[in-house]
């Protein structure tokens, strides 16, 4: 199988109904996205994929051939990290952090499709990734926060 994670392209050598949970942090090593209930339930290990978040824990490889999937690791660096990932960081919008890849990305996909959304919208779109450690007032103020910083960069 051939991917393009993060801009570049991967030939995996994996059976088809492997999860792309296992094949990313597995084979490709990368950790951002986690497994978290292997359900598709509680976003822990989403992706975008064609811009789309998507729970990487029930996606079978064999639906991403040529498709572009992006994980944390491809939103930004350390030294320059994506508005959204800023947006955490500056509210402080994690505690253990486990969830933080699924709001992260969920958050996203969401200004992709929303660029200004209403704080209703950021609760019903973030509602489906789960936060054991109640971070999220946090988190609901750092996705508003980016989705501040979106609209200055398109300004």
């Amino acid at each position: 199988m051939r991917l393009t994670v993060n801009g570049k392209t991967h030939d995996v050598a994996a059976a088809p109904d492997t999860a792309l949970l296992y094949v990313l942090r597995n084979d490709l090593e990368l950790n951002g996205p986690k497994y978290g209930c292997g359900l598709g339930e509680c976003g822990a290990c989403a992706v975008l994929i064609d811009g789309v978040a998507a729970r990487s824990c029930v996606i079978p490889i064999e639906g991403c051939d040529g498709r572009d999937i992006v994980t944390l690791e491809g939103l930004g660096t350390r030294e320059r990290p994506d508005p959204v990932q800023q947006a955490f960081i500056d509210e402080q919008g994690a505690q253990c952090g486990y969830c933080l890849n699924g709001m992260i990305i969920t958050t996203k996909a969401l200004l992709a499709r929303t660029p200004a959304p209403s704080e209703d919208e950021v609760i019903e779109a973030l509602r489906y990734n789960l936060c054991r450690c109640g971070a999220h007032v946090e988190i609901a103020r750092a996705a508003l926060r980016a989705a501040g910083h979106a609209l200055e960069a398109r300004d």
